[in-house]
C-alpha cells in the first residue's frame, strides 16, 4: 500500500532517529564545525507547501536585501526528516517546522533551537472521499496525516473523539466501526491516496486540499483553523546561537519575514502567483488557480463551506490561510497538554515532565519578532488587538 512504501518508511524511521539526544547529536557537532565558516547568508530550507510562504515571499520581494542581508536562493525539501536533517547539522539556519515538531526536537532531541515566530495561522483542512459526509462517517476506515507532531493529528484527533471515534494505528486487519486508523502519509501521495480509495480521507497543509477539490475526488470536511481559533501550524525556527551570536542579523531576519507577512496579506493573488510552478523562482509545482484557491479564494467559497459544514464557526471569520507573526504563550501551553492525550508513535516520554508553562518559555524567544511587530505598525497592522496574550478557543 502507499503509505507503506520504502521511502515513507526511511523518512519516518530517520525523523524517529533524529528526535532523540544520540541521533541528533553528530548533526548538531557538524553544525557547530560548520559555524563561521559560511554563516552571514540565511539559508532557508522548506518544503513546496503554503506554509512556507512568508520566508519564501521574503526572499522573492528582496525583503532580506532591503534589511542588508544576503540570502541564498531557498532549498526545496521533500520531507520533513530532510528539512530537519539539513537544519540541525547547519546546512540551512532558517527553517518552518510544524509547530508540535519543535516540541519534539527541542525537548526530546534536546536541539539548541528556538520557535522566533509563527509562519502562518489556518491553511489546513480535513479532506475525504465523495461518499463521507460527516466525521463519524470516518468509523472503520483509514485517514492520513503529514506527521505524528503535527497540529493536523491533534485537530484530527479532537474531532475524532468529539464524534465517539477512536484513533487507532493498525499495521494489521481493519479498524473496528468506532476506530479510525491512522497512518503517516507524505502530503504529495495524500490526493492519490484518496483518489484510489486507499484512504477515506487525509489532514494536512495546503494547497493539497484545494487539490483535492479541484481535481474533484474530495473535498473538504473541516478547517482545522475552524476547529481551533487562529491556531499556528507551522513556525519559524532559528539556531539559538545564531540568536545569541548574531542578534543583529537574526533581528533582520525576522524583520524580513514580518514584512513579508504583511505584503502577503494585501497582495494574496500575487502571492499565488509568486509562489507557483510559472513564478520567476518557481517554488512550488503548484499550479497559480489551485494557490489562488487557497491564498486568494473568491467569496463564494465561503457560503459553500458554511452550507456544507467545512465551516461551522462563522463569527470566527477565519480566512483559508492568514498571516500573523506573534507566538503566543497560550498557544504553545495548551500544544503541550494537548500533545500528552494525542496518540503518537514513538518515544514520548519526554512530554510527561513538560510543564506547559515553562516549555513555552523555553522553546520560544519572542524578542526579535516584538520589535519587528513595533515596527511594523504594531498588532493593529495585522488586525489583531494591542497586547501579546490571548486565550485559546477550541471548539470541535
Amino acid at each position: 500500500m502507499l503509505f507503506e512504501d520504502d521511502v515513507s518508511r526511511r523518512d519516518m524511521m530517520k525523523l524517529a532517529a533524529l528526535f532523540t539526544t544520540a541521533g541528533a547529536l553528530p548533526l548538531l557537532r557538524a553544525a557547530e564545525a560548520r559555524a563561521g565558516q559560511d554563516g552571514t547568508p540565511v539559508r532557508i530550507g522548506y518544503l513546496p507547501i503554503t506554509d512556507a510562504t512568508p520566508l519564501l515571499v521574503a526572499h522573492g520581494k528582496g525583503f532580506f536585501e532591503a534589511e542588508g542581508l544576503v540570502a541564498d536562493k531557498p532549498v526545496l525539501l521533500r520531507s520533513w526528516a530532510q528539512v530537519l536533517e539539513a537544519f540541525l547539522s547547519g546546512q540551512v539556519n532558517v527553517v518552518h517546522l510544524l509547530s508540535p515538531m519543535t516540541v519534539w526536537a527541542r525537548f526530546g532531541s534536546k536541539a539548541p533551537a528556538k520557535v522566533v515566530a509563527w509562519n502562518h495561522t489556518g491553511g489546513s483542512g480535513l479532506s475525504v472521499a465523495p461518499q463521507i459526509d460527516s466525521v463519524k462517517d470516518l468509523g472503520g476506515k483509514t485517514v492520513a496525516i503529514p506527521f505524528w507532531y503535527s497540529i493536523h493529528n491533534v485537530v484530527l484527533q479532537v474531532l475524532l473523539r468529539e464524534n465517539g471515534l477512536t484513533p487507532v494505528t493498525r499495521r494489521s486487519g481493519s479498524p473496528a466501526a468506532n476506530e479510525v486508523n491512522l497512518v503517516v502519509m507524505a502530503p504529495s501521495d495524500m490526493v492519490p491516496a484518496l483518489a484510489s480509495g486507499q484512504i477515506a480521507g487525509f489532514i494536512v497543509a495546503e494547497p493539497f486540499n484545494a487539490t483535492a477539490e479541484t481535481l474533484g475526488i474530495g473535498k473538504i470536511l473541516r478547517f482545522t483553523g475552524d476547529v481551533w481559533k487562529d491556531h499556528a501550524c507551522c513556525v519559524v525556527f532559528m539556531h539559538e546561537r545564531d540568536l545569541a551570536e548574531r542578534p543583529e542579523w537574526s533581528q533582520k531576519v525576522v524583520n524580513a519575514m514580518v514584512k513579508a507577512q504583511l505584503w502577503t496579506r494585501a497582495n494574496r493573488a500575487e502571492t499565488a502567483a509568486l509562489l507557483s510552478k510559472d513564478g520567476a523562482n518557481r517554488y512550488t509545482p503548484h499550479a497559480t488557480a489551485v494557490l489562488e484557491k487557497v491564498l486568494a479564494p473568491p467569496e463564494s467559497d465561503s457560503a459553500l463551506y458554511l452550507k456544507s459544514g467545512a465551516i461551522r464557526n462563522a463569527a470566527w471569520r477565519e480566512r483559508r490561510i492568514d498571516f500573523q507573526p506573534y507566538p503566543y504563550p497560550s498557544y504553545t501551553e495548551e500544544l503541550v497538554r494537548r500533545l500528552r492525550s494525542t496518540l503518537t508513535e514513538g518515544d514520548r516520554g519526554f512530554l510527561d515532565s513538560l510543564d506547559p508553562a515553562a516549555a513555552a518559555r523555553e522553546l520560544v524567544d519572542d524578542s526579535f519578532v516584538r520589535r519587528a511587530i513595533v515596527a511594523a505598525g504594531g498588532m493593529a497592522a495585522f488586525d489583531l488587538p494591542d497586547g501579546f496574550a490571548r486565550s485559546e478557543v477550541v471548539a470541535a
